[in-house]
């Protein structure tokens, strides 16, 4: 089994009914990615794996262990990191600060993981004194994954991370994710870059209308001629 599986997932707000029993997972030290057209349920079925929405049937597990019932900070206490796509860095504060913000609950030394975000990220730690609103678009979002992983998460959730990015910086940040998931976590994200998403991922999930319309490796789907021309304007 996955280390995390949702499976048969159903749900929505308000009365409308966005997710009709997709199923997602992914295994430790490997990357998921969800694609589809706007409005397919993409990051709705991203905030029921965090919690943020009651499902009307269906179940999360991690680790073998059924999650469902948790609220969203006993799931993030079990091993769970979520980068949003915007509002995800404390921009009064500076580089340094957001990290140490990212280890707000831990009661253990942080410099060990400090360094190793460091590492990862070298433009956090040049910049480590900046305040976090002078960043660009793309070291923002380097922030906002190193203050996730701050807290030393077995899951990481991304949504959108190279929205509103360069090219350039896009295939960073795709470099930064696989390197992350060889650390031995399991990286689930949402996409609007199919393509380059899908490039990097293991297993990627294209959702219609909250259900599983193709499920496949990465590169597979990619290179399929039914994914290519229904989500990827006929990529060759």
């Amino acid at each position: 089994m996955s280390y995390l599986k949702a499976e048969a997932l159903v749900g929505g707000y308000g009365g409308a009914t966005i997710l009709n029993g997709c199923t997602i997972e992914v295994d430790r030290g490997r990357i998921a990615v969800i694609v589809g057209p706007n409005g397919a349920g993409k990051s709705t079925a991203m905030k029921a794996i965090l919690g943020l929405l009651r499902l009307t049937s269906g179940r999360v597990l991690l680790d073998a262990r059924d999650i469902t019932a948790l609220p969203t900070q006993a799931r993030i206490s079990a091993g769970m990191a979520f980068v949003p796509q915007t509002d995800n860095v404390f921009p009064s504060l500076s580089v340094f600060e957001n990290l140490q913000m990212g280890a707000l609950l831990r009661r253990d030394p942080i410099e060990g993981t400090l360094e190793e975000i460091f590492s990862l990220f070298p433009i956090l730690a040049e910049k480590r004194n900046q305040l976090a609103g002078q960043l660009s678009g793309g070291q923002r979002q380097q922030l906002a994954v190193g203050r996730a992983l701050m807290t030393r998460p077995s899951v990481l959730l991304l949504d959108e991370p190279t929205a509103g990015v360069s090219p350039n910086v896009m295939d960073e940040l795709f470099d930064k994710i696989t390197r992350i998931a060889a650390q031995g976590l399991a990286v689930l994200m949402v996409e609007q870059n199919a393509a380059g998403a899908l490039e990097i991922a293991d297993t990627g999930y294209v959702l219609v209308h909250g259900a599983n319309r193709f499920t496949g490796a990465g590169r597979d789907l990619l290179n399929d001629p039914d994914t290519r021309r229904s989500f990827l304007g006929g990529r060759k």
